[in-house]
């Protein structure tokens, strides 16, 4: 269990503290992370929208700092990792389930996949509570989410439906998950269970898929390196301006992009880590 002195580390993963966006690294911020999450203070979660499988293939492409847990697909599964072994949380699924009222994926596929301008993605993007589609990146995503809350709402399915935008593919993306399976509710869900404080915990993320924990009262982190529209989304939903900071660079003399804004985040809320991020840069 952690106890009340402990850090609560929550990190999306691409964009975030993976430099695969268009903005620039700064080269000194992945190593100091990875020095910061090995601390016995720190519990490291990544809550992202990639699978088990691609977030262990990231973990080493990155040299990214190996976590105690993983939130993947959006939100819709969860483990806890020992070493190489990554198990599921099946309280997570149970905690879940309800909100898509006994349908499956497939019933939902049929009910929201005739919405005009959804394009289902590869079947590796689906899941048991996820339900993943293609969109145009430059449509207004309102229009599009109408009829498909409409058609969830007839058929008595609690769902949260998440959208965000593949900068690099130009793509809209949209997944339909069971109401409480975002990354909000995984975040405050695995905090409970491991007895962290509020005031211990700090969550950071870059995209729309984001927004749902960027916003929702948790201490939140948005890189400087975010697409302009998520910056204001964010600001406009955020009813607690002190529990989100908006990373800009300058902290460490580092750019605020990726880990650097991670960092840079998680010294404003717990100004006692940038110490521990000091020490870890004077080190060779």
């Amino acid at each position: 269990m952690a106890s009340d002195c402990a850090v609560l580390l929550c990190c999306d993963m691409d964009r975030t503290v993976i430099p695969n966006g268009d903005a620039p690294e700064d080269e000194r911020a992945r190593p100091v992370l990875r020095v910061v999450a090995s601390r016995p203070e720190v519990t490291l979660i990544y809550v992202s929208g990639r699978s088990e499988a691609l977030q262990r293939e990231a973990i080493a492409a990155y040299e990214l700092p190996a976590p105690d847990f993983a939130v993947a697909d959006v939100g819709t599964s969860m483990y806890e990792i020992a070493g190489d072994e990554w198990r599921l949380f099946d309280a997570w699924h149970e905690h879940i389930a309800p909100g898509w009222s006994g349908h499956s994926r497939d019933d939902l596929e049929d009910l929201v996949g005739q919405v005009d301008g959804l394009r289902l993605q590869d079947p590796e993007q689906q899941g048991r509570f996820k339900l993943s589609f293609f969109a145009d990146a430059d449509g207004d995503p309102e229009t599009l989410l109408q009829p498909i809350r409409r058609r969830l709402d007839e058929a008595g399915v609690r769902a949260s439906l998440i959208w965000s935008v593949d900068e690099a593919k130009g793509v809209g993306l949209l997944d339909v998950l069971p109401e409480r399976a975002t990354k909000a509710h995984a975040v405050d869900f695995l905090r409970r269970r491991l007895g962290a404080a509020e005031a211990r915990t700090v969550f950071a993320g870059d995209s729309g898929n984001d927004l749902p924990a960027l916003t929702s009262g948790l201490q939140a982190v948005l890189v400087a390196n975010a697409r302009d529209e998520v910056r204001r989304e964010a600001l406009a939903r955020s009813g607690d301006s002190e529990r989100l900071y908006l990373a800009r660079g300058g902290f460490l003399g580092m750019n605020g992009n990726y880990s650097a804004g991670v960092l840079e985040g998680l010294a404003h809320f717990l100004p006692e880590t940038e110490a521990w991020m000091r020490d870890a840069l004077t080190k060779p």
